[in-house]
């Protein structure tokens, strides 16, 4: 039986948006990917537009700061900009969880890639953690990616990334490695950008989180408050530990990627 996804939609009227880019970051290793997206949503004042809910969520729920029950939430947001400089638009899918099997990943990032043709988007960025067996001094970022110009183009002087990621991650698995792959059938050119991290289920990568946003904002210049953004991060952080305790175990068992070098362990 095929998985059925609620999408609602959450603005009156979809927005027209100009050769947007959508950029991904789930829970994870070190919840870097969310820390980095969720800094956006609030930073850009993003717009929701869509809601996600599926029976293949984590069968559990939160509860709030008003002791109610709260259902985990995955939404895409959207950001319009000024046309006349220059910058694209951008979707920015954020959320509380991640499917936690093969099947619900793969029809979940099927639904993903749909909307960013719908879109015409000219980009998928994944975000994640590698996991470290230390908390990293400056955390390194890597890129990979599924298109070999596109992926070169991360490696220009000043962009901040390793260039050699071959050797040190093994499969990426989950969210943030699955939409490269549809995208790279659906016709949609990708990468990832994955940070060093405390690969601890307890461990908040925000160190991780600012080097990536970093090299966003060094490549596409979106005018981020990057001398800020440690405090909002710090902030974020507050907010998001409660809720990971819950679901760090399930999501670091399942989100993730094995890794070849001694000091790590995983990545998602």
């Amino acid at each position: 039986m095929p998985i059925t996804w609620e999408i609602t939609p959450e603005v009156d009227k979809l927005p027209k948006l100009n050769n947007p880019i959508l950029i991904e970051g789930l829970p994870g290793i070190g919840n870097v990917g969310k820390l980095t997206v969720d800094f956006l949503v609030d930073e850009l004042k993003a717009v929701k537009l869509y809601s996600f809910f599926s029976h293949k969520f984590p069968h559990s729920v939160f509860v709030n700061s008003e002791n109610l029950i709260e259902v985990p939430k995955l939404c895409m947001y959207y950001k319009k900009f000024n046309h006349g400089n220059n910058k694209k638009d951008l979707l920015l899918l954020a959320g509380d969880i991640q499917p936690i099997d093969e099947e619900g990943c793969w029809s979940f990032c099927e639904e993903i890639v749909k909307i960013a043709k719908q879109f015409k988007c000219t980009e998928i960025i994944t975000t994640g953690g590698i996991g470290l067996q230390h908390v990293p001094d400056k955390p390194k970022v890597y890129c990979t990616g599924n298109d070999k110009e596109l992926f070169q183009s991360y490696l220009q002087k000043g962009m901040l990334i390793e260039k050699n990621i071959f050797g040190v991650v093994g499969p990426i698995v989950g969210v943030s490695g699955i939409l490269l792959g549809l995208g790279k059938k659906r016709g949609i050119k990708g990468v990832a950008l994955l940070a060093e991290t405390f690969g601890h289920p307890m461990y908040l990568g925000a160190k991780g989180a600012q080097e990536i946003l970093k090299v966003l904002e060094n490549r596409y210049n979106y005018g981020l408050d990057l001398k800020s953004m440690g405090k909002e991060i710090l902030a974020v952080e507050k907010e998001l530990m409660k809720k990971t305790q819950e679901w760090a175990a399930e999501v670091n068992a399942t989100a993730g990627a094995k890794v070849r070098k001694k000091e790590a362990s995983y990545i998602g």
